[in-house]
């Protein structure tokens, strides 16, 4: 099974994609932890990668598709994958499109996660509010003017993936809106939905092996009709000419020897 979860933050796609690793037996693969492994790692994108990061520079299409390659490549990633935060831009994506190809793989769904951004942004007030009150500090993240931020740029950058999908005839759409127990049965339900619309594959019919045309036995004569032509077929030889007029020769001269004698 493989998955793409789309939403703008604070949408829930982290939770849901935990849970659908927990129950399907898929790995859950982020762009951010990805980058960090392939640093971590040393591997040759890695490397690449890193001196990119290091430059302060943003990490190239090309670059991010490569390590994503070598991610799914890894055995652990033969049951399928969630992809979270990836594609984030339509090139993105037409690049996801080719890699899968060339593998021979294609995704299960597209998962957008529809949500209210005025709600968002009171929930992440509300929570600043109540962190506040209770001391603890708080993340880069729960700021208002950093949410409308991020909001923003999902907007511009990655809401077009959308109709990109729904023209592959990808896309999915769940109330994100809702318990995080509705969503995560709404997900469910589609992608039921989507195996059971799948045509079961028809194992290919063995071609059927041309039958030998036999050859017609001779019916079987019995005893008596076999021994008549053998009789008839057994013969005297035919004696030669001379030894013929011969014999005539004696049988004349004996005739002339009884009429004498009389």
């Amino acid at each position: 099974m493989r998955l793409i979860l789309l939403g703008p933050p604070g949408a829930g796609k982290g939770t849901q994609a935990q849970r659908l690793v927990q129950k399907h037996g898929i790995v859950q693969l982020s762009t951010g932890d990805m980058l960090r492994a392939a640093v971590a790692a040393g591997t040759p994108v890695g490397l690449r990668a890193k001196s990119i990061m290091e430059a302060g520079q943003l990490v190239p299409d090309e670059v991010v598709v490569a390590i994503i390659a070598d991610r799914i490549d890894q055995e652990d990633c033969k049951r399928g994958f969630v992809l979270d935060g990836f594609p984030r831009t339509v090139p993105q994506a037409q690049a996801l499109d080719r890699l899968l190809a060339e593998r021979g793989l294609k995704l299960d769904g597209v998962i957008e996660l529809k949500v209210d951004e005025g709600i968002l942004l009171k929930r992440i007030e509300t929570r600043v509010k109540e962190m506040t009150a209770r001391g603890e500090k708080l993340r880069a993240d729960d700021n208002p003017e950093v949410l409308k931020g991020r909001l923003a740029a999902y907007r511009a950058q990655t809401a077009p993936l959308t109709q990109h999908y729904a023209g592959l005839d990808q896309l999915k759409t769940v109330d994100g809106m809702a318990p995080i127990d509705a969503v995560t049965a709404a997900i469910d339900r589609l992608l039921s939905a989507a195996a059971k619309a799948k045509p079961a594959r028809r194992k290919p019919k063995s071609a059927k092996k041309p039958t030998k045309k036999r050859a017609k036995k001779p019916a079987r004569r019995s005893s008596r009709q076999s021994r008549s032509k053998t009789r008839k077929s057994v013969h005297k030889p035919a004696r030669p000419a001379r030894a013929k007029n011969r014999a005539g020769k004696r049988k004349a001269g004996r005739r002339r020897r009884l009429t004498k004698a009389r």
